[in-house]
């Protein structure tokens, strides 16, 4: 087999190993986190709810996206297992994500209301901070990632080079 053909070959299966890892590392970081997406008015609010246990973890995150931002028109709010309210904040940018305390074992509650007639999409996400571990397959399989491409492009200027030498 040639050098380009060997390097080709390397490099896919890089890329194919990156993208693999790349699914790995969505799965653990997701593990836990419940989602839901939807439209929401001044008639109509977006619960997410998820149940922590302390002794498991100590910190959450949730994570809000609007489609169709507006300024001043969504608020965020999360609540304890007593239903007792721990962060209100208005949406002020398209996406917000947010770190909190896991302070009770239970269900903890993300609302997600809109003080607009207009109906706006939004998407949120609450569920446990993933630890630094999980967050290292991420760069593992950025780089793996990087690396095919880096070869998939040098075998690309090596035939290149070898076909003008060749003229």
């Amino acid at each position: 087999m040639q050098k380009s053909g060997l390097i080709t070959v390397i490099s896919g299966v890089l890329i194919i190993i990156g993208l693999v890892l790349l699914v790995i590392e969505n799965q653990l970081i997701l593990e836990g986190v419940n989602q839901e997406n939807g439209k929401v008015s001044s008639s109509q609010t977006i619960t997410v709810s998820v149940d922590f246990d302390m002794e498991r973890t100590s910190m959450g995150v949730f994570a809000v996206q609007a489609m169709e931002f507006k300024e001043n028109t969504l608020l965020v709010k999360l609540l304890d297992p007593f239903d007792i309210e721990i962060i209100s904040q208005e949406i002020n940018e398209e996406i917000i994500e947010r770190e909190f305390d896991v302070l009770e074992s239970g269900t903890y509650k993300l609302l997600i209301q809109s003080n607009s007639d207009e109906e706006i999409h939004v998407f949120g996400a609450i569920g446990p901070l993933p630890d630094a571990n999980k967050k290292l397959i991420g760069f593992i399989s950025t780089y793996v990632l990087i690396a095919g491409m880096a070869g998939l492009v040098g075998s690309g200027i090596y035939v290149i080079k070898n076909r003008k030498r060749s003229i």
